[in-house]
């Protein structure tokens, strides 16, 4: 488990901003519309959905992408419980994660639940409703050791310019390495040497329109078998 935590200031109250990275967890705009843009519809969903589908992360920040995700899986009328594993080094605590989530109260039945599991623990093994499991430490290390194969990626760790680390080529092929045949990939950056790792490690790599001021987007797809 990761010994690490995250360090946080707020902006306007409500916008957790990380002083590691020098970067805000989700858009200052509407975090919320841009985790859909970017995550669900950048990975065709919920369109997608079905019995035993897995999604990866790269970056469980405060867990927004995973309770918008919860809440389309309801909606879409699945039945069986959604696999979702994400890769954090630098947990934030249960308190930082309550005042976040409190942006947004359409999910606060789904925010509660997450709250209060990972009050007990961050690895979120007593969330119940979901096959879900936040994996703590250097996510270059720890996916190889994961073994999950990811229908969809959310790649969403910070700014490339500011945390590097998560998108190198090394690790982006390690997604490739557990991506299931046909499987997705999404993120909100456009930057060329991230395309350019993805197209290397075997997607298919795609510039599409990015959530509010953002002008491009990425996403990727594997070849199906």
């Amino acid at each position: 488990m990761s010994d690490q935590h995250a360090d946080l200031e707020w902006r306007d109250g409500a916008v957790p901003v990380s002083t590691r990275f020098d970067d805000p967890y989700f858009s200052l705009e509407n975090g919320l519309a841009e985790t859909r843009h970017v995550f669900l519809t950048g990975n065709d969903l919920p369109a997608r959905f079905a019995p035993g589908f897995h999604i990866a992360e790269l970056g469980f920040g405060t867990g927004l992408n995973l309770l918008a995700t919860w809440a389309a899986w309801d909606a879409s009328g699945q039945t069986t419980p959604l696999a979702f594993t994400s890769f954090e080094a630098f947990p934030i605590s249960a308190s930082e994660m309550a005042r976040a989530l409190a942006t947004f109260p359409s999910l606060s039945p789904y925010a509660d639940k997450l709250i209060a599991a990972w009050a007990e623990t961050p690895t979120l093994e007593t969330l119940p409703g979901l096959d879900a499991r936040v994996i703590l430490g250097d996510a270059r290390e720890t996916i190889a050791r994961s073994g999950i194969r990811a229908d969809a990626w959310f790649l969403d760790g910070f700014s490339p310019a500011k945390n590097p680390e998560l998108w190198g080529a090394d690790l982006l092929a390690q997604v490739a390495r557990h991506t299931r045949p046909g499987g997705t990939a999404a993120t909100y950056t456009a930057a060329g040497f991230v395309r350019r790792a993805l197209s290397d490690a075997g997607f298919t790599v795609t510039r599409i329109p990015g959530f509010g001021r953002k002008r491009h987007m990425t996403t990727a797809r594997m070849a199906a078998p």
